[in-house]
């Protein structure tokens, strides 16, 4: 008689900490640090972590990044991270519940480290890299086109994006450009999400099937 599979742990007894992450359980994951207080250009990073410093990345035991730090993916300003973050952690809420793990309140002015976990955490690069040089104006229509896109589609943009460009200061070039252009350029149409052309283009024909 074949051996019955081990099941997951019931959710009531999973160590969760931020958004999604699994302390216990990861071997990879993110970390956005946004500073205490409201100044519009202070700036939120997003670092990615792997290993070791993953044991104690719930409470921030590793030093702050520096900008040519390899694990830094983001640097954001204050004002465009308020912009998009509130539709991002709605999205995360949605996926967090569908999982049956505990939702995220967003806190806007206290200082905060915010483990994600590594799904999430790519998600949340791409919509940060087209919007970071992106006038303010065109961030909704970003956030709009980001929504209409699958998370498997968002993953494989992170993929693509990070093998080349996915340092915090390598803006403005290779598929950083190519972000910007499909997401926050690119007009939204109600109900379609970005153009088929557009998705075309920026998709291709591939995508790259992880789990959440």
């Amino acid at each position: 008689m074949a051996k019955a599979a081990a099941k997951a742990p019931p959710t009531s007894t999973r160590n969760v900490v931020g958004i999604g992450f699994l302390p216990d359980e990861a071997r990879h994951g993110f970390l956005v640090d946004v500073p205490g207080g409201s100044g519009l250009n202070d700036m939120i990073t997003i670092t990615e972590h792997r290993g070791a410093e993953l044991n104690q990345l719930g409470v921030r035991a590793i030093a702050l990044p520096t900008v040519n730090d390899h694990s830094l993916r983001v640097m954001l300003d204050r004002n465009r991270w308020l912009a998009l973050s509130p539709s991002f952690i709605e999205e995360a809420n949605r996926r967090l519940r569908a999982n049956g793990l505990p939702l995220y309140k967003l806190t806007k002015t206290a200082a905060k480290s915010i483990p994600i976990h590594p799904s999430l955490g790519k998600e949340l690069c791409v919509l940060c890299w087209a919007v970071e040089d992106a006038p303010p104006d065109d961030i909704p229509n970003a956030v709009r086109n980001w929504l209409a896109l699958a998370p498997e589609e968002r993953w494989w943009l992170y993929t693509m994006t990070v093998a080349t460009t996915g340092q915090a200061m390598q803006k403005g070039v290779g598929w950083r450009k190519a972000l910007r252009a499909a997401l926050a350029d690119n007009p939204f149409v109600k109900g379609e999400g970005m153009s088929p052309t557009a998705r075309r283009e920026l998709l291709g024909h591939s995508q790259l099937a992880l789990d959440f």
